[in-house]
């Protein structure tokens, strides 16, 4: 499940434990498979030895760029976004700050360059703020996020979207959430 600090009014989004060991696996645990298969095809004690040596020369670059880009959500404490709730609240992070009330659409999407999910925020002066989650956050953890924190303060228009995108069936049998009406302060 996601870290959620609560201080004051302010709602800070960590990523949850289980994705840093995950993460941390597959980043580093892959690229010091890496290295092994490289020693291991250069002691030439197999017949496999070319495809060990092939497959980590070619996957190491790889490996190498996907913990590079990685890296900076390993940082302790990192915080993945603010969210202030309430009438006038925002969704901050280091890209910057939106008002709640000025979403148009926000979704999970996953970058094609990095491999790293960013959460895309639509306003409606036509603006994208673009937050990375370093793939710390879980796709449900994310529409868990979304419908408890920004749901109950976002548009009528941004609403319905949002509705057409969330499975709330699916949320409730595997994350064991159910949205609640809040009221707005």
């Amino acid at each position: 499940m996601v870290n959620v600090k609560k201080e004051n009014n302010a709602i800070q989004i960590k990523g949850s434990k289980f994705m840093y060991g995950w993460m941390f696996l597959a980043t580093v645990g892959f690229l010091i498979a890496c290295f092994f298969l490289i020693i291991h095809g250069l002691k030439f004690e197999s017949k496999y030895s070319l495809f060990y040596l092939g497959g980590g020369l070619i996957f190491t670059p790889f490996y190498l760029y996907l913990t590079l880009w990685s890296l900076p959500g390993f940082i302790p404490g990192k915080v993945l976004l603010t969210i202030v709730q309430g009438e006038n609240g925002t969704i901050g992070s280091k890209k910057g700050t939106v008002y709640i009330k000025n979403i148009r659409n926000i979704n999970l999407v996953r970058n094609p360059l990095n491999l790293i999910n960013d959460i895309v925020i639509d306003t409606l002066d036509n603006k994208t703020i673009k937050i990375r989650t370093y793939n710390l956050l879980d796709d449900l953890d994310y529409q868990v996020v979304v419908d408890q924190y920004l749901y109950p303060y976002i548009t009528e228009n941004a609403k319905k979207v949002w509705d057409r995108k969330v499975d709330l069936d699916k949320l409730q049998r595997v994350a064991k959430y159910e949205r609640q009406e809040q009221k707005i302060d």
